[in-house]
């Protein structure tokens, strides 16, 4: 780490306006549509393949989707989708599923709700995709979620923990991917109960479901009389330091920060500038050390180099680190990266695209071939609780709980990587519901790295 010299917090709250612009100029086209080899245009006839849907041919399977490929959650988040279309083209080049190529149509919001809105009306009502995969951020999906559940669109696999996607009965269509935040916050709350007992907690969160969830999860363990300040950020803001200020001016000797990557890289250099230097807490979402060392070094202007910042923070993951290249799953997403998707960096952006790739090919092989809408949900339901795939621990699903994966490993940031280590951990949502070991074994990827439904 090389950040020397007094740097004023306006001068932070200025180069990191800087650094949200350029993430806004991360790319010069409003969307990314993948070249597709049939059209994606509702269909009954017997071309089709024997499916009866929209977005559906006999050779072809269209999905959309909306990604922060501008914007404040660019950084790292861009990455994502088209780690998701690589891994297709990995499937789609032996064969696809039931002989369908599958293609993702990728349209920006720049991390905006109005834009979420304008661009999955269009793939909807326009381009007729088959469903919505992936779809990224808390408060961007959620003012699609409606919209998507009233027109029976299947809503797959969201980018996002937020706890409002678990409840199969008011939104049938809808599921989630990653571990539900509250989950992951009460498993980070035991790490501090355990190691941090009687020292005062302070959380920085995202001022929506994202954050709100997570520090549901940290206040049903950590005691309330320990946990002494609680501070807000809006999405789209430049400075953090009046949150830093007061968190600092608490007491706290714990941070726990659920935040993206930006607002974790700005966090550290506000706190940096103040001198003050908790032991840092931060949710999976905000911690990937390619993505934010990177926001750190943009941000300072280079004053700020790799990964000291972030040196032993303590975080967890639910699919295994990108650096434990002995296992298999890493050695098969990295395979597919070199092949398809080379030019972007192999870390956990990526990792997570391949994974929640991975897990869709499950849900349309388990549809079968005659596929449908109501079919692929119904496949979900009935199977998707069975599927591990690259997770480490299983998912949730079920008619009436659509939540993603059912806990997380804790980990730590060492040597620039997150090294995990502990043992997965399970637990629900329900506050005081019990957080228990995991005792499964995480299954080797099929031999073509391609799920068999």
């Amino acid at each position: 780490m090389r950040f020397r010299g007094t740097k004023s917090l306006a001068c932070v709250g200025v180069i990191a306006a800087a650094a949200l612009v350029a993430a806004g100029c991360g790319s010069s086209s409003s969307s990314t549509s993948t070249a597709k080899s049939g059209t994606a245009t509702s269909s009954s006839s017997s071309g089709n393949g024997g499916a009866t849907a929209p977005g559906v041919t006999a050779t072809s399977i269209t999905f959309g989707t909306h990604q922060p490929l501008t914007g404040p959650a660019a950084p790292g988040y861009s990455e994502i989708a088209p780690a998701s279309q690589a891994f297709f083209n990995y499937v789609n080049a032996h064969g696809g599923v039931f002989g369908r190529q599958i293609h993702l149509d990728i349209k920006d919001d720049s991390y905006n709700p109005t834009n979420t809105v304008n661009v999955v009306h269009q793939l909807v009502l326009q381009s007729n995709v088959f469903g919505i995969f992936e779809g990224l951020g808390t408060p961007t999906h959620t003012k699609v979620v409606s919209f998507l559940n009233a027109s029976k669109i299947p809503d797959l696999f969201v980018a996002s923990g937020c706890p409002c996607w678990d409840d199969g009965t008011a939104q049938p269509y809808t599921y989630g991917f990653q571990p539900n935040y509250t989950i992951e916050g009460k498993i980070l709350g035991q790490y501090i109960k355990q190691h941090f007992a009687g020292q005062k907690v302070g959380v920085l969160y995202q001022d929506d479901d994202f954050g709100k969830g997570g520090l549901a999860g940290i206040a049903d363990q950590v005691p309330a009389s320990d946990i002494v300040s609680k501070q807000p950020y809006e999405s789209g803001t430049t400075t953090l330091a009046p949150e830093i200020t007061a968190l600092k001016s608490s007491g706290a000797k714990v941070l726990v920060d659920f935040t993206v990557p930006i607002y974790t890289a700005i966090g550290q250099l506000t706190s940096f500038t103040l001198g003050w230097k908790p032991q840092l807490v931060i949710s999976n979402v905000g911690i990937d050390p390619t993505t934010v060392g990177g926001l750190l070094k943009t941000i300072s202007k280079g004053k700020a180099s790799g990964t000291a910042l972030i040196e032993g923070a303590i975080t967890d993951g639910y699919l295994p680190s990108t650096t434990d290249t002995s296992n298999p799953w890493i050695q098969l997403f990295m395979k597919v990266h070199q092949q398809y998707d080379a030019s972007a960096p192999f870390d956990g952006n990526v990792e997570y695209g391949m994974a929640n790739a991975y897990t869709l090919v499950q849900a349309l092989q388990a549809a079968g071939k005659d596929l449908t809408r109501q079919g692929v949900i119904n496949a979900i339901n009935q199977n998707g609780a069975n599927w591990m795939g690259p997770g480490l621990v299983p998912f949730r699903y079920s008619t009436t709980d659509h939540g993603g994966y059912s806990g997380v490993e804790m980990g730590m940031v060492k040597g620039g990587k997150i090294v995990l280590s502990g043992g997965p951990l399970t637990t629900t949502p329900v506050a005081g519901a019990a957080i228990t070991p995991y005792t499964g074994t995480q299954p080797a990827p099929p031999a073509s790295g391609i799920p068999a439904g």
